[in-house]
């Protein structure tokens, strides 16, 4: 009896990436391997790794002529995941008179030894999901990537170690749901054993180094951090160098709680696409937190490339992105984050075609008063001169600024001495924010939209008038307003307020109004 089953593979490119069905005709003439369909050189050297793989497992190689067709034949077919499905797809249609194969339409990644053993590929996580938008409900991945392909949900998966276990689950339905293949998926979105709940939102417990109790007399630092993680908030550090500003962003990231699984999945994606996931893992439920180098391109934070992977701020998606000494990164770099930071995604088209990726990551930057560094300190004197001051602040230009909503000057003469709050303390009034926006719309403060603010940002008289005069005297533009708006709902939110209050509004302006510290050097 024929076999009806189809066998497809995966193509990726940017963040949707496309499915591949192979097709194999075997007929008579000089002994050869043809691929057709716009086939890239690892494809195509794929057929070479296919025949020693399939002899070395002990299989016969066909000694018709191979005619091998990846379709749709107009799109572009790259990586080395193509070897396992070819091998298998040529192995079905040998030997298609001796076996009965699954008759199911089956998605099949990985990539070939010479001897028949299994090498991990990128972006299985990417293929699994959609597959089973298209209706595919068996995988068959390389062992290790198999967790990274269950967590796409609805899908059969089988972890092959070699091309001979692969070509055996094509004909036995029963591995692909035995004891050793699949899991529960809520096992996959990390055990909640050990975790920390706090008002229904679940934290990480923390890691050594990412505990805030050690950081001392950096209490209004602290607390613009705590008001930035509580509502996704944009933030500017900026103070001499070694006043501790660097420390305590780069511990930001046990602030934030675990990731929803609707949030995880996107994030999970792109790191599958960049090829991030570590050996064995399933899925991304910790906030990543991005720290590029200052020599960082343009291409190298937006993404790019010929198969267009993802950049610094898509894998900062529902997460961070750190920028240490942000002034000595390029302006085309800085500027570039703008349109990123109002829209949440990213296009990037090349060569013809075009992919949109989600870049919806919270921006942290620190930055010296100056070149030198010295600026404004009663204690040591700044060799810099006013020109040089002005065009090192100038690559922060005021569009840039106007999307960053608290900015905190760290100065340790005006400091508040003793420890900082624990990071557990910490967590107490974050998770409260937390858990009232999720209830309220389902998004973080800093993403409303003016329609949202009308409906939620709720002031009593004082706060109405506070925001008036500080508009006025610091010339917030309408943006700016906004912001304060936004952060003080923040405020009141880890307050557990309904309405916001005049104290609430004070305290979101004095975190806006530190732009005129930064007006006042220039």
């Amino acid at each position: 009896m024929e076999s009806e089953i189809c066998i497809y593979t995966f193509s990726p490119f940017g963040f949707e990436g496309s499915l591949v069905t192979v097709e194999v005709d075997l007929r008579r003439g000089i002994p050869a391997v043809d691929i057709v369909g716009l086939a890239d050189g690892a494809v195509r050297e794929s057929r070479e790794r296919m025949r020693s793989a399939v002899i070395n497992s002990g299989f016969d190689f066909p000694c018709e002529r191979v005619l091998i067709s990846l379709s749709p034949s107009d799109l572009k077919k790259e990586g080395a995941g193509f070897d396992l499905p070819l091998a298998l797809a040529v192995l079905i249609q040998s030997k298609k008179n001796d076996f009965k194969f699954i008759e199911e339409n089956i998605m099949v990644m990985g990539e070939l030894e010479l001897n028949g053993n299994l090498r991990p590929v990128r972006a299985v996580h990417a293929a699994a999901a959609t597959a089973a938008s298209s209706g595919i409900k068996m995988c068959i991945v390389p062992y290790e990537n198999a967790e990274e392909a269950r967590a796409a949900g609805n899908m059969k998966v089988f972890g092959a170690k070699n091309l001979t276990e692969a070509f055996s689950a094509l004909s036995n339905a029963e591995l692909f749901s035995s004891k050793k293949q699949i899991r529960n998926l809520n096992s996959l979105l990390v055990s909640e054993e050990g975790m920390i709940e706090k008002h229904g939102i679940l934290f990480a417990p923390v890691e050594k180094g990412f505990e805030y109790g050690e950081i001392k007399n950096q209490k209004e630092l602290i607390r613009a951090v705590q008001i930035a993680a509580a509502g996704g908030h944009n933030l500017l550090a900026y103070g001499a160098p070694g006043c501790g500003k660097t420390l305590s962003l780069q511990k930001f990231s046990a602030l934030l709680p675990l990731l929803t699984p609707e949030e995880s999945a996107s994030v999970t994606r792109i790191h599958s696409i960049a090829g991030l996931l570590s050996k064995g893992s399933s899925i991304i439920r910790k906030p990543v937190f991005r720290q590029p180098h200052q020599t960082a391109s343009i291409e190298g934070m937006c993404g790019g490339g010929s198969q267009c992977r993802p950049g610094e701020i898509s894998l900062a998606h529902n997460g961070v992105l750190f920028l240490d000494e942000a002034s000595e990164f390029k302006s085309s770099v800085l500027q570039m984050l703008r349109v990123p930071l109002e829209s949440r995604t990213i296009t990037i088209s090349r060569a013809g075609r075009t992919t949109v990726y989600p870049a919806d990551f919270q921006l942290l930057m620190s930055a010296n008063p100056c070149p030198c560094g010295n600026f404004g300190s009663k204690e040591k004197i700044c060799l810099c001169s006013a020109r040089s001051v002005e065009q090192y602040w100038k690559k922060f230009s005021a569009p840039l600024l106007d999307r960053v909503d608290i900015r905190i000057r760290v100065d340790p003469e005006r400091q508040s001495s003793g420890p900082s709050r624990t990071t557990d303390e910490l967590r107490e009034e974050i998770a409260l924010a937390v858990s009232i926006q999720r209830q309220r719309q389902g998004k973080r403060n800093s993403r409303l939209l003016p329609s949202d603010i009308e409906k939620i940002c709720i002031t009593d008289n004082e706060a109405k008038k506070l925001l008036d005069e500080a508009a006025e005297k610091y010339e917030f533009s309408p943006r700016a307003a906004a912001g304060c708006l936004k952060v003080s709902r923040t405020i009141a939110d880890m307050k557990g307020l309904k309405t916001i209050n005049g104290e609430c509004m004070k305290e979101a302006v004095l975190l806006r109004k530190n732009e005129n510290l930064i007006a006042g050097m220039l």
